[in-house]
C-alpha cells in the first residue's frame, strides 16, 4: 500500500511533533513537511505535492486555517485538507467546509480517528463527527444574517466595548445615527442588549 502523503500545519512545534511522532509509526501514513504558518504551508505543497495537509485553524499573524484551506486547495494538484484545531465554534467550521476543507477534527480526537480521517481524505471523502455534523446542518438550515457595512463597523466598535458617543466619534455621525444602527442590528441578530448582540454575532461568525 502507497503511504498517504502528508504535510503539518501548525505554529506550536510540540503539537506538530506530537502528531508527526503519532504518523510516524504507521506504515499506511508518511509525514512528508512541517509548517508553522499558512504562507509556509502553501509554499511547501508546491514542491512536496502532500496528499493531505493536516492544518490547525488558528496560525499565529498571517494566514488563518480557512484562508490557508482555500489557498492549498486553488493548487495544481490541489491536497485533501484537513482542520485540526481546539476551537469548535459553528462558524469556523462552516467557514472551513465552504473553503474546501476535507473535514473539520478536534484535538481531543483519538489518534487512530486521526489516522482514519486522513486516509478518507486521501480517498476524496469528507470527514466530520456526527456532533459536529449535526451543528452544521443547523447552522445551515438557519436564516443567514446580512448586515450592511455600516451595521458591521458599529457591531465591531460595540465588541471593543465602545459607548455610542465613542462610537459616533469614530465614524464621524451623530449619535441618534449609532442609536439607529443598533436597533437595526438588534432586529437582525434578535438581540436584546448589546452584550447579547455581540455574543451572536461571535456565535454566526460575523465578529
Amino acid at each position: 500500500m502507497t503511504p498517504v502523503r502528508v504535510l503539518l500545519v501548525d505554529d506550536h512545534p510540540i503539537v506538530r511533533a506530537g502528531v508527526r511522532s503519532l504518523l510516524d509509526h504507521r506504515d499506511d501514513v508518511e509525514t512528508v513537511g512541517e509548517a508553522a504558518s499558512g504562507e509556509e504551508a502553501v509554499r511547501l505543497a508546491r514542491h512536496l505535492h502532500p496528499d493531505v495537509v493536516l492544518c490547525d485553524l488558528r496560525l499565529g499573524d498571517g494566514m488563518d486555517g480557512v484562508q490557508t484551506t482555500a489557498a492549498l486547495r486553488a493548487l495544481d494538484p490541489a491536497p485533501a485538507v484537513l482542520i485540526l484545531t481546539t476551537f469548535d465554534r459553528d462558524a469556523e467550521i462552516l467557514g472551513a467546509i465552504e473553503t474546501g476543507a476535507a473535514g473539520y477534527l478536534l484535538k481531543d480526537i483519538p489518534p487512530d480517528d486521526i489516522v482514519r480521517a486522513i486516509r478518507e481524505a486521501a480517498r476524496g471523502g469528507f470527514v466530520l463527527t456526527p456532533e459536529l455534523s449535526a451543528r452544521v446542518g443547523q447552522v445551515l438550515r438557519a436564516p443567514r444574517v446580512h448586515l450592511t457595512d455600516r451595521e458591521r463597523e458599529v457591531l465591531r466598535l460595540l465588541d471593543t466595548g465602545a459607548s455610542n458617543r465613542e462610537i459616533a466619534k469614530t465614524l464621524f455621525v451623530t449619535e441618534a445615527t449609532v442609536k439607529t444602527h443598533l436597533v437595526h442590528v438588534f432586529e437582525k441578530l434578535g438581540a436584546d442588549s448589546r452584550a447579547r448582540a455581540v455574543a451572536i454575532a461571535r456565535e454566526t461568525g460575523l465578529l
